[in-house]
C-alpha cells in the first residue's frame, strides 16, 4: 500500500479576498462595501493545487503537498491551514517569498484573480530529483498544474510519477498565452499534457490550444485525440462538466446553488473527482462527486475547505441530490496526522549533507594506518580500548561492542574514571581510541595523558585536526562537521553521527583485513535475529 492516496505539487497561495459590487474595467473606480455583514477584505488559504488537495483530504484521502515555499508570514499561514485538516507537507522553505493572490469577488460571485507566483515558480527539476522523489514514489496518485510551477518541473514530476506507477493528474488552469513563455516552452507544455492520465482543463484555459474553445465537447475530444490521456474532464462552471472516457463523451450536470464565490470551484471539482476514484467510483460517478464539491465550494467565500465538516456535509448532500449514492468515509481517515516541525526537516537536511561530506572527505590513508596499528599491537598481545567524555562516551561504548562483534576484541575505558584507577586496565602496547568533537575537553585530555603514561598508543577521532587531542595522538581520524542542526545548533547531533560513521568505517577496515566470515560472526553473536540470520 502506498503511503499517500494523493500527493501534489503546485500553487499554494494566500488569497486576499476583496468584496466589490462589480469587477472594474480599466480606469474605473468604485467604493468597496462588505456583503451581508462580512468584512471588505478577508485572507484565506488557497492555490490551485492546495485547494484540490484540501477537498480530497476532507473526503478521507491521505494527502501530501510537496514543493517550495518561504519561511515568512504567508508561508506560516498556509502551513497552519494544511495542518488543520491533516495535509502532510514536504516543503523546502528557502524560497524568496510565499505565493499570494488578490481576488476581487462581485455581488454575484464572479471574480477576477491577480496572482504572484513567488517561491512556487522557483521549484526546479533538480529540486524534484534531490528532495521529492520519495514522496512521489509513495503516492498512488500524483497531481500538478499548469498555473504557477515551471513546465520543466511539472514534466519531471510527472515522469517520476509515471515511473513509480502512479496515476498522473494535470489541472490546466491558465490559457496558452499565459503559460507560454511565462512557464516554459510550447514543447514543454505539450509534454506535460501528454504525461497526464487525467487531464482537467477549465474551459477558459484552453484558448489558443484548441480549435473550438467555446465548445466543451469539441475541447474534450480534441485534447483526448492529441494527448491520449485516460480521461479528459472539462469543467464549465454552472454547466457542470464534460467527460471523455473510453472513447465516449458525457455531460455531467452541475448542482444548483446560490453562488457566494466561484473561486476554486474547478479545484474543488478535481479534489472530489480524485476522491471518487479512490473510493471506487467509475469515471462518471467520480465526476458527479466532483461537481458536488464544486457546488459546495461556491457556497462559501474562498476555495479551500476551511470548515472541513461543513464542506464535506454539503458536498455529500449535493452528491446525493445529483443522483449519487451514499459515500462511506472511515472517520479514522479524517484525523489530522501530525506534521514534523520545520526544524526537524531542516535538521534532516543538515545531517544528510554533513554525513555525505564526512564520507567524501574521509582520509582513507589515515584509516588504513589506524587499522594497521591496531592489528600490529594485537599481534604483540596488545588490546583495544575506546573512550570518550559526555555524549562521545555513549559512542565509545557502542564502538567497543561493534569492534568486538566483528572480530577485534575491545573494551570501554571510562574517561573520568581513568585518572582514578581505571587506566590500570591498560598494559604497555595497548591502543586507545579517544573520541572528542572539539578535541580540547579537559577531562579527556587528562585521560589521554594517563593512557600515555601507561605506555599505550592513542588514535584520535575528532572534528579538529589542530586540537590538543590531535597533537598528542599517534593517528588522527577526522569527523569534522560544520553544523550540528536542531533549534539551537548546540547539542551534539551530527558530530555524533559523524564519529559513528568514522568508527564504522574503521571497523569495516579491520573486519575485512582478517577475512571475517559469517561463521565467525555467528560464534560472537549466536542470539537474536542476527544469530538466526548468521546461522543460515
Amino acid at each position: 500500500m502506498k503511503r499517500y492516496d494523493l500527493a501534489g505539487t503546485g500553487s499554494m497561495v494566500v488569497d486576499h479576498f476583496v468584496r466589490a459590487p462589480r469587477i472594474l474595467a480599466a480606469d474605473e473606480k468604485i467604493l468597496l462595501d462588505g456583503h451581508d455583514g462580512e468584512p471588505v477584505i478577508r485572507t484565506l488559504v488557497g492555490g490551485v493545487t492546495l485547494n484540490h488537495l484540501g477537498w480530497a483530504r476532507i473526503l478521507g484521502l491521505r494527502v501530501a503537498l510537496f514543493g517550495k515555499q518561504a519561511d515568512d508570514v504567508s508561508g506560516r499561514f498556509l502551513r497552519a491551514g494544511m495542518d488543520r485538516i491533516g495535509i502532510e507537507r514536504h516543503l523546502d522553505l528557502d524560497g524568496s517569498a510565499s505565493s499570494f493572490a488578490q481576488i476581487l469577488v462581485d455581488a454575484g460571485g464572479g471574480r477576477a484573480i491577480y496572482m504572484s507566483r513567488g517561491a512556487t515558480s522557483e521549484l526546479t527539476p533538480a529540486d524534484v530529483d534531490a528532495n521529492f522523489r520519495d514522496v512521489i514514489e509513495s503516492a498512488a496518485v500524483v497531481s500538478s498544474e499548469v498555473s504557477q510551477v515551471p513546465l520543466a518541473t511539472v514534466r519531471r514530476v510527472l515522469e517520476r510519477a509515471r515511473a513509480a506507477g502512479a496515476l498522473t493528474v494535470v489541472d490546466l488552469d491558465v490559457p496558452l498565452a499565459d503559460a507560454v513563455p511565462a512557464l516554459g516552452t510550447r514543447e514543454e507544455l505539450d509534454a506535460v499534457l501528454g504525461l497526464a492520465d487525467v487531464l482537467k482543463p477549465s474551459l477558459n484555459a484552453v484558448r489558443g490550444l484548441v480549435d473550438q474553445p467555446d465548445d466543451p465537447e469539441a475541447v474534450a475530444r480534441e485534447l483526448a485525440e492529441r494527448y491520449r490521456p485516460e480521461v479528459v474532464v472539462v469543467t464549465i462552471g454552472a454547466g457542470g462538466a464534460v467527460l471523455w472516457a473510453k472513447e465516449q463523451l458525457e455531460r455531467i450536470p452541475a448542482a444548483r446553488v446560490a453562488v457566494v464565490d466561484s473561486t476554486g470551484a474547478g479545484d474543488a471539482f478535481l479534489g472530489g473527482f480524485v476522491a471518487g476514484l479512490h473510493h471506487g467510483l467509475d469515471w462518471t460517478e467520480a465526476a458527479r462527486l466532483g461537481n458536488a464539491c464544486g457546488a459546495a465550494c461556491c457556497e462559501q467565500l474562498g476555495a479551500f475547505p476551511n470548515d472541513p465538516a461543513a464542506c464535506r456535509q454539503r458536498a455529500l448532500e449535493h452528491y446525493r441530490a445529483l443522483g449519487g449514492g451514499t459515500l462511506r468515509i472511515d472517520p479514522r481517515s479524517l484525523r489530522a496526522a501530525p506534521n514534523p516541525a520545520p526544524a526537524t526537516l531542516e535538521y534532516l537536511e543538515i545531517a544528510r549533507g554533513e554525513l555525505d561530506r564526512v564520507a567524501r572527505e574521509m582520509d582513507l590513508e589515515s584509516l588504513a594506518v589506524a587499522a594497521q596499528l591496531i592489528r600490529e599491537r594485537e599481534a604483540s598481545g596488545g588490546r583495544l580500548h575506546v573512550t570518550g567524555i559526555g555524549k562521545p562516551e555513549h559512542v565509545a561504548r557502542y564502538a567497543a561492542a561493534m569492534f568486538s562483534s566483528t572480530g577485534t576484541p575491545a573494551t570501554f575505558l571510562h574517561g573520568t574514571e581513568a585518572t582514578h584507577g581505571s587506566v590500570g586496565q591498560l598494559c604497555a602496547g595497548d591502543v586507545v581510541i579517544a573520541i572528542s568533537n572539539s578535541g580540547d575537553t579537559p577531562e579527556l585530555l587528562s585521560c589521554v595523558a594517563a593512557v600515555r603514561g601507561m605506555g599505550a598508543h592513542v588514535i584520535a577521532v575528532t572534528g579538529r585536526a589542530d586540537s590538543r587531542l590531535a597533537t598528542v595522538s599517534d593517528v588522527v581520524l577526522l569527523a569534522r562537521v560544520e553544523r550540528e542542526g536542531g533549534p539551537l545548533g548546540l547539542a551534539p547531533r551530527t558530530s555524533i553521527l559523524a564519529e559513528g560513521l568514522v568508527l564504522g568505517a574503521l571497523s569495516v577496515e579491520l573486519q575485512a583485513a582478517r577475512s571475517f566470515d559469517r561463521a565467525d560472526y555467528h560464534r560472537r553473536h549466536p542470539g537474536g535475529a542476527l544469530g538466526r540470520k548468521s546461522a543460515s
